[in-house]
């Protein structure tokens, strides 16, 4: 039985990061490794060279099953090449299609455009255009880690109808 008089502890969400992994490898073992104790997953399932299948229709169903099962939010690593991973597209929209959070970590390496804003997945832009998906500076996020907690929660909370999930799902890396 649970003490009643224990201090209230929030859950420990369980997440999937979604990352370039030739390009962003290092931003992701750092992230891991700052952000491990404070959720209770945070593995590398993403998919690299893992299904080897044209079918989009098992592609699509293994990402879901085998790769986004039991985690409620998304993160997304942005860096300079992540808009033109096909891999990061599927990833965020199996991720909308189950309702989950989604979050952006836009990396020091992400590309900005003079007008000040930054190239990211299309499908990451429209859902964070709409409102559903939360975004953050990788350097803000590493001086104060103690707010992914913050992020994840109100990703988490956002309501199914602000999702953006209408675009063509990438066919191959640009």
């Amino acid at each position: 039985m649970a003490n009643p008089f224990a201090p209230y502890q929030p859950q420990r969400r369980r997440v999937f990061v979604s990352y370039h992994h030739r390009a962003d490898q290092a931003y992701y073992e750092d992230f891991s490794s700052v952000f491990h104790d404070g959720f209770e997953a945070i593995t590398d399932t993403s998919l690299e060279r893992r299904i080897d299948s044209a079918d989009f229709a098992y592609i699509m169903r293994c990402i879901r099953e085998k790769h986004l099962t039991g985690s409620s939010c998304t993160i997304v690593l942005c860096g300079r090449d992540t808009p033109r991973r096909r891999y990061v597209d599927w990833e965020i929209e199996a991720s909308l299609s189950q309702q989950m959070g989604l979050v952006a970590v836009l990396l020091p390496t992400i590309e900005v455009f003079s007008n000040g804003g930054t190239a990211k997945p299309d499908r990451l832009q429209d859902n964070i255009d709409s409102g559903y998906a939360e975004w953050v500076w990788w350097y803000d996020l590493r001086n104060n880690p103690a707010s992914l907690a913050t992020i994840v929660e109100r990703a988490n909370s956002k309501s199914g109808r602000l999702i953006l999930n209408t675009r063509r799902r990438m066919e191959r890396n640009g």
